[in-house]
């Protein structure tokens, strides 16, 4: 009897060190939350009403998906390969910085086909083009931050032993795909709340009748608004992260920039490595189009 109450109080403990790492590994991928829940606002957003929840559970499983295979793969990295995690950061950081500077180009030099107005798409297969288009690009976006704020999470446990660091790994992965996009959620169906809050003034008077349709009112008038404001912290996100991988990672660089703060100095990585990435890309497909033209 004395064995099993020691093996609870043992279990109990260990528990107890996984909530209190859990939550320490939390405050320290907050930034990326912060990043993510940006990100993932400007990706879920600018749908169809009947659409947008349809498009976030989409994407919400693929973040899931994304974070059943880092898991593994992480832990098996840090275990067999650990010399290969910063350079596949780094390539996860020129995805990000080459995604926020084709967004800025494209939003300065391309605004005719920058916005997709889904109300004037005609046919479902039209929609469900673009929207698979979406879709991918905001699962892809999420797998390079998830494995950011999973390689965070695992450097805070690193000494401690294997079963508190899969529990806390796996919690704040959880955590964060659950807060951030149930928090998308939310930011996307304001309106409807709007809408919801004009219809009820309808049958009230006087002060309530004014309060409930100027909150309505509000709400339904701000979201335009604060999708616009998500779409900049959005890109400014990504290429703060983008940045930040090879700030955060490469000692030269930051030694390079130790006067600038420490923002700045992100900002503008992301900038050079996406511009560098978008100029290669840009040349690769001109490359390709004048191979094909010739075959």
């Amino acid at each position: 009897m004395s064995g099993f109450l020691a093996l609870l109080d043992d279990i109990a403990a260990l528990m107890d060190d996984v909530a209190v790492m859990t939550k320490v590994a939390t405050k320290k991928t907050a930034g990326i939350l912060g990043d993510d829940l940006a990100v993932g606002a400007e990706k879920a957003s600018s749908f169809r009403a009947s659409r947008e929840l349809p498009v976030i559970w989409a994407i919400t499983k693929g973040s899931f998906i994304n974070k059943l295979i880092i898991l593994p793969f992480v832990f098996l990295l840090s275990t067999f390969l650990p010399q290969s995690i910063v350079p596949i950061l780094l390539i996860g950081g020129v995805y990000l910085s080459f995604e926020g500077v084709e967004k800025i180009i494209h939003t300065f030099f391309h605004k005719e086909n920058h916005i997709v107005d889904f109300n004037e798409i005609q046919t479902d297969e039209e929609l469900l083009k673009i929207e698979k288009s979406k879709i991918k690009s905001a699962i892809i976006t999420d797998f390079i931050l998830s494995l950011e704020i999973i390689m965070i999470a695992l450097g805070t446990v690193s000494n401690f032993g294997l079963f508190i660091q899969i529990a806390v790994v796996s919690l704040v992965a959880i955590v964060a795909t659950i807060g951030v996009y149930g928090i998308v959620a939310l930011m996307v169906r304001i309106d409807d709340v709007g809408f919801r809050l004009i219809a009820i003034s309808e049958n009230k008077k006087g002060f309530f009748k004014s309060a409930f349709y100027n909150t309505g009112n509000g709400l339904v008038w701000v979201l335009p608004k604060l999708i616009k404001l998500i779409a900049i912290i959005g890109t400014i996100a990504m290429l703060l992260v983008g940045g930040g991988m090879f700030v955060h990672n490469i000692p030269q660089v930051h030694e390079f920039f130790h006067k600038i703060p420490i923002l700045v100095t992100e900002l503008i990585m992301g900038l050079l490595v996406g511009f560098i990435a978008f100029v290669l890309w840009k040349a690769g497909m001109a490359i390709k189009s004048v191979l094909l033209k010739k075959n």
